[in-house]
């Protein structure tokens, strides 16, 4: 089996997950995982498939002649299994400019792989400002303590007026 990850966007209109979950079908392919959001009008995601090495090609193919969608595909080399230390945090606050760029900053000084991370702006009906939300799941080397990146955030969260909360 040969797997592929492709990511997708284009004007949003219904239909589109259903013409590319039958192409995989139709080419005797596995959906393995994907991420899918509506934004700005747009329809953008990722979907991991996994294909006899004969139909690649043709699954290719078929994908990309899907109208209104730009797809772009990477064939995947599937890594080793390993062991993760992760660590799950969110993050709610008045939004404001460099949040995410001050949250990713502290992540990359630690060498923190981010594993997902998933944010909106939302309105508080209260308050008539928006909150920015963002959830984070990350992989801590070995050599990093949870309680050293929580540790870390927290200084942050402080200039930055947000709450974070952690899970382990």
């Amino acid at each position: 089996m040969k797997s592929l990850v492709m990511t997708l966007i284009g004007n949003d209109k219904t239909g589109l997950v259903d013409k590319l979950a039958k192409a995989v079908r139709q080419h005797g392919g596995n959906w393995q995982a994907s991420r899918f959001a509506h934004m700005a009008g747009q329809f953008a995601g990722f979907v991991e498939v996994t294909v006899p090495q004969d139909n690649a090609d043709a699954l290719v193919e078929s994908i990309n002649a899907i109208p209104d969608l730009a797809i772009q595909m990477v064939n995947v080399k599937t890594p080793a299994p390993q062991t993760l230390n992760i660590a799950h945090f969110n993050i709610l606050g008045n939004d404001k400019p460099g949040i995410v760029s001050e949250i990713t900053a502290v992540l990359q000084q630690f060498n923190i792989n981010i594993l997902e991370f998933n944010s909106k702006c939302v309105s508080a009906p209260n308050w008539g400002n928006l909150m920015f939300q963002a959830e984070f799941v990350v992989a801590l080397p070995d050599n990093v303590e949870s309680e050293e990146i929580q540790t870390a955030l927290e200084t942050i969260a402080n200039d930055l007026v947000v709450d974070i909360t952690f899970e382990k």
